[in-house]
């Protein structure tokens, strides 16, 4: 039971720094100059959130946040290489080369008419510029284990919300009700999942059930914050995991409902999706870089292949133009849910409808694929396929070994004919002298 300071806030468990394990080694220098200065002007300066949780499990943190009692102002004041972002929370970012530090001033509960705070008819936070304390700050945070405050002004950890036994028993639990905050902010849905896949935690029954009454808030975030929040679930080295909890709580298909309903049609597709979720985690850990287009084409290629075969029995076209209509019609369709950029979304409509092309190993146009500018995320989509059983392996094989022959042995191995002694390469006959740019004929 915590103990009530004069105001009737609870006051924190302190943890001196002999009885925790978060050294100053494991911040970076950039944090470390930020809380210094911040302590040496004469505020208070912590090490909040995902910092000190990934210390204290031995992880090496790589994510840096600071809280303070100084408002956004009194930070820019402090550093040149500040500027202030944000509408809903005004923040602080402090800039060193590369490396952002944030830094989030103290923020209290929203009880006033005057308050820099506004919701929506479902509760979900819109703004929220409300200064406080640190004993408020601390209820406005989603997880216990993220309500951790490392002081530096004397090393110890401020521990309101009991997060210091929960990150001991490696249990994801919400501060306060949890249907009450999933209200404020049902994105904390996908942040339970995210956390639980990453560290390992079991997400306490009280959020399971908050969860399942409220999945479908979902559909009242902003598409392009989901779109933020795919990548950061599906790119940390997780995706597995993160796959599979996502299933297991009913949100997957809030944000894929076509993806889901071929899954529950077809285990062949299930494992396509399995072996890619697995290929993109072996990235990950191997230092590979990952593309939000490669999965998400994954994600959309039941579906389509579904719907491009209609289109075919409907109107005559190539199987490639009518996957590429397909997934176009798909991604449409998707933006509703997550809005995904147009950055990704015309490669991968461009890597599916090359799917069809692979089967063809004679001839130019076959050998001119191995120099399409999508050959290698398609080539490793049709392998993919071709180990969930969605594919030729032989088809595979060729393509895998076609890539180790030299330019010569290509040739012959797509059987293709070179104009011999005395042909002449056809080209298209040209009827006159061209005209100047703009005049009329």
């Amino acid at each position: 039971m915590k103990n009530s300071g004069k105001d009737g806030q609870d006051l924190p468990r302190i943890i001196p720094r002999p009885a925790h394990n978060v050294s100053r080694k494991e911040i970076s220098d950039s944090a470390l100059k930020v809380l210094y200065r911040l302590h040496k002007a004469g505020f208070q300066a912590f090490l909040v959130g995902g910092g000190v949780r990934d210390a204290l499990l031995g992880l090496h943190p790589k994510d840096f946040d600071v809280a303070t009692d100084a408002t956004p102002d009194e930070v820019r004041a402090l550093f040149s290489n500040c500027r202030l972002i944000g509408r809903r929370f005004r923040l602080a970012h402090v800039r060193f080369g590369r490396e952002i530090i944030e830094v989030a001033t103290f923020r209290a509960a929203a009880n006033a008419d005057d308050d820099d705070a506004s919701h929506d008819d479902e509760g979900r936070i819109i703004r929220d510029n409300v200064y406080g304390t640190i004993g408020e700050d601390v209820w406005r945070r989603d997880f216990t284990c993220n309500a951790l405050y490392y002081n530096i002004a004397d090393f110890s950890i401020w521990d309101y919300a009991n997060g210091v036994a929960d990150v001991e028993r490696r249990r994801l639990v919400l501060i306060g009700d949890p249907d009450m905050r999933l209200r404020e902010d049902p994105v904390r849905m996908l942040r339970a999942v995210r956390f639980a896949a990453k560290l390992d935690f079991t997400i306490d029954e009280g959020v399971v059930a908050a969860i399942r009454d409220n999945v479908s808030l979902l559909t009242n975030v902003p598409a392009a914050r989901l779109f933020d929040e795919f990548l950061k679930l599906f790119q940390a080295g997780h995706a597995v995991r993160t796959f599979e909890l996502l299933w297991e709580h009913g949100l997957f298909d809030e944000l894929f409902p076509a993806t889901a309903e071929e899954l529950e049609k077809d285990q062949a597709y299930g494992r396509f999706v399995h072996a890619a979720l697995e290929n993109t985690d072996r990235r990950v850990a191997d230092g590979l870089s990952v593309t939000p287009m490669f999965l998400l084409g994954v994600f959309l290629w039941g579906p389509t292949v579904k719907l491009a075969a209609a289109r075919r029995a409907e109107e005559k076209m190539s199987e490639s133009q009518s996957l590429s209509i397909a997934a176009y019609e798909l991604v449409a369709q998707q933006q509703r849910r997550i809005s995904i950029p147009k950055r990704f979304t015309v490669p991968m409509r461009e890597m599916i409808a090359l799917q069809p092309r692979f089967r063809a190993t004679k001839g130019k146009r076959a050998l001119n694929l191995l120099d399409h500018r999508r050959f290698r995320a398609a080539y490793d989509f049709m392998v993919l396929l071709s180990e969930a059983g969605l594919g030729d392996p032989a088809v595979a094989e060729f393509w895998r070994d076609v890539q180790t022959l030299s330019a010569k042995e290509r040739i012959a191995r797509f059987d293709v004919q070179s104009p011999g002694p005395g042909r002449k390469r056809r080209g298209r006959k040209r009827r006159g002298p061209r005209k100047p740019r703009g005049q009329s004929a």
